[in-house]
């Protein structure tokens, strides 16, 4: 999805790293002048790091694309991990859900809701929208963690690739374990939220579950192979 909203800006024609660096300078800045406008000091320092982490994580999922294509991976495999657009479905669940335990659950449990503690008592429109924005860009990347953990472990079941390959693939897989640990950034930021560091915590351990599993199975196979040879 990232890639395609950078594509498919017309008249636009940029690498990577102009896009991530321009993605990290509007979001910063828009973080900034709001903390300056409304006196939102407390919230720069969550805002810079999900800012950062957005950053990185656009790094690391744009990396593991192109490793993934430079290994001519499997044309089925290619379709179901960048075709299928689950992982569009999949974030935009997992963003309904935050913003509904944000503005709906916490309110209700907590004598010290986190938007409150962020936003204030009547959160301003423009801050609010920033903030929203920038969780967006944040949360869609754990359900695109989760579908390439989901696809890897299928391809790492169906198919057999020589040893070489093998390697490459597990190395690849273990891109998208940084890019769900990297998420770890904001386990001090909820610490005194336990539904939230529950959620964390058990995102980053299915992803690392998952890519054990696909590392483990490719190798193996990968051992297999030459054993028989």
């Amino acid at each position: 999805m990232y890639e395609s909203i950078v594509g498919a800006l017309p008249g636009v024609d940029i690498d990577s790293s102009t896009a991530i660096g321009i993605q990290v300078l509007a979001f910063e800045a828009g973080v900034l002048v709001v903390a300056a406008l409304y006196g939102l000091w407390a919230g720069v320092v969550v805002g810079t790091a999900a800012v950062a982490v957005a950053a990185i994580g656009s790094a690391l999922m744009l990396t593991y694309a192109r490793r993934i294509r430079e290994l001519d991976a499997p044309e089925s495999y290619r379709r179901l991990l960048f075709g299928s657009n689950v992982e569009v479905v999949l974030g935009v669940l997992a963003f309904v859900a935050v913003v509904t335990h944000l503005f709906v659950y916490d309110p209700r449990v907590a004598t010290d809701p986190l938007v409150t503690a962020l936003l204030g008592d009547e959160p301003p429109v423009l801050a609010t929208y920033l903030t929203l924005l920038v969780l967006w860009d944040v949360v869609y990347r754990i359900g695109t963690s989760w579908w390439a953990a989901v696809a890897a472990v299928w391809r790492a079941y169906t198919f057999e690739f020589d040893p070489a390959r093998s390697r490459a693939f597990a190395r690849a897989d273990g891109l998208n374990l940084a890019f769900a640990a990297v998420q770890l950034v904001f386990v001090p930021f909820v610490l005194d939220r336990p539904v939230l560091l529950v959620v964390l915590l058990g995102h980053v351990l299915a992803v690392a579950a998952a890519t054990a599993l696909s590392v483990g199975l490719t190798l193996a196979d990968a051992r297999d192979a030459t054993v028989s040879a």
